[in-house]
């Protein structure tokens, strides 16, 4: 398989970010490099192999249910900004992300920014121990050099946060979906769950704001294409 990208001279000069990226391309660009670190012989990845690995109920948070459509969206606007490639050659067409190039990324950064996408705002401890499959780190302080190294950029991808309720460490999350709303429900002195049970009232309420980033985004689209 192989692809010819368009030749991109100013990609030093651009910003790392262009825009905030919503939760449907966080998780895109989040499903490629995992695919790309973990199983890099089955990678890149087809259409329907991306949008099984978006719908993962394994180490993904929150879960998301990504139909064929809005991945392919997805992957239409971050290809605008160079940050998917299409891969073609063989049967079907792949795809691959150019994060490598654009955010001049080594592997350990990667895989740190993989989990973050993944699965939000994590420890040191929690990072380290959920990145065996991308990247082996072998102390909990040379995760935290690197995420400070991230965090000293001058365009940073990542920063830290405040700890959750009953944690001794701060979490880190990162950049790429703009700004980080924290959660009311982090300075309170315990977790707040819905009277039934379930899920944390605070994880529930980030899961409806995303939701509701997917419909907007849709609602957007579909007023372009009605105004063309």
């Amino acid at each position: 398989m192989t692809f010819i990208p368009t030749l991109d001279t100013d990609s030093k000069q651009r910003p790392r970010i262009p825009r905030a990226l919503d939760p449907v391309e966080l998780r895109v660009l989040g499903s490629l490099m995992e695919k790309q670190l973990a199983t890099p012989e089955y990678y890149p990845l087809t259409l329907n192999a991306l949008v099984a690995a978006c719908n993962q109920k394994s180490n993904r948070e929150p879960v998301m249910e990504l139909g064929e459509s809005e991945v392919q969206r997805a992957l239409d606007r971050l290809q605008d900004e160079k940050l998917v490639w299409r891969v073609v050659g063989g049967r079907a067409v792949r795809f691959d992300h150019n994060l490598d190039t654009v955010w001049h990324l080594k592997r350990s950064e990667k895989a740190l920014l993989t989990l973050l996408f993944l699965r939000g705002p994590q420890t040191t401890g929690e990072l380290r121990g959920r990145s065996d499959r991308l990247q082996t780190f072998e102390t909990v302080n040379e995760v935290e050099d690197l995420l400070r190294e991230m965090a000293a950029h001058s365009e940073p991808l990542v920063r830290q946060v405040a700890r959750r309720p009953g944690q001794k460490e701060e979490r880190w999350a990162h950049l790429a979906g703009g700004a980080i709303v924290e959660e009311a429900a982090l300075a309170a002195p315990s977790v707040e769950h819905d009277a039934r049970g379930g899920e944390p009232l605070s994880v529930r309420v980030r899961q409806l704001e995303e939701r509701l980033a997917i419909v907007e985004r849709a609602l957007s689209e579909l007023k372009e294409k009605l105004g063309e």
